[in-house]
């Protein structure tokens, strides 16, 4: 059974993956850890509210026990300079990622990256470079089994509060848009189930592109 630590609840991508989650009889329990409420309440869940990711100390005895992170928390690089993308991006992400590990052995960690992530760090895009980075150090993490996840356009799940507003205008785009770039689409709940699977079975591909996800997903 999966009892995992879910970052990012209250944004589109973190609480579609949550509510998979608790709609799933393969997790036994869920963590999220917020700045804000997720507001939901349900039998599996437990809530910790908690300002600064850059000091968990104070709530790092309370994420023991579990055997998977859904990492959903991210910020957008636009209007970022590297310094502070990379702070919230790579610096955040990874004391939270080391934190869970050093308390939870053999904890798998599913990090939501995203398609044209560059993995060799080095290319011209800023924010690949930052994210390739943050991926190659998360599976590299001792004690902890690192997936990165890199989904390109997301179909939000239909009826969830935390779904960007302008998707309600393009929802009717989607079917065309999968029939014009199946590789590069795919849906919320197709990542919150492919999680679930490579945590319950693992595999030994790391990167995770679109095909990936959906394939994992089918077989959940």
């Amino acid at each position: 059974m999966i009892n995992v630590i879910i970052t990012g609840s209250t944004g589109m991508v973190g609480e579609g993956v949550l509510y998979e989650c608790l709609n799933s009889p393969e997790v036994e329990s869920v963590l999220v850890v917020n700045r804000r409420t997720c507001g939901y309440d349900h039998p599996k869940l437990k809530e910790i509210l908690h300002k600064d990711f850059f000091e968990l100390s104070p709530i790092s005895d309370q994420m023991i026990g579990y055997n998977a992170c859904f990492f959903c928390l991210g910020v957008t690089s636009l209007g970022k300079k590297e310094a502070e993308y990379t702070k919230f991006t790579y610096d955040l992400t990874l004391n939270f990622c080391k934190t869970i590990a050093e308390r939870n052995k053999d904890i798998t960690v599913c990090y939501v990256s995203g398609a044209g992530t560059d993995s060799s760090e080095s290319g011209k895009l800023m924010w690949a470079r930052v994210k390739g980075k943050t991926e190659n150090d998360i599976i590299s993490l001792p004690n902890v089994n690192g997936y990165a996840f890199r989904p390109g356009i997301i179909k939000p799940t239909k009826g969830l509060k935390f779904t960007q507003s302008g998707y309600k205008y393009f929802m009717w785009l989607f079917p065309v848009i999968k029939f014009f770039s199946p590789k590069g689409f795919c849906t919320l709940r197709e990542i919150g189930l492919s999680m679930i699977e490579v945590t319950s079975r693992p595999i030994e591909k790391r990167h995770l592109e679109v095909s990936d996800i959906i394939s994992l997903a089918a077989q959940n």
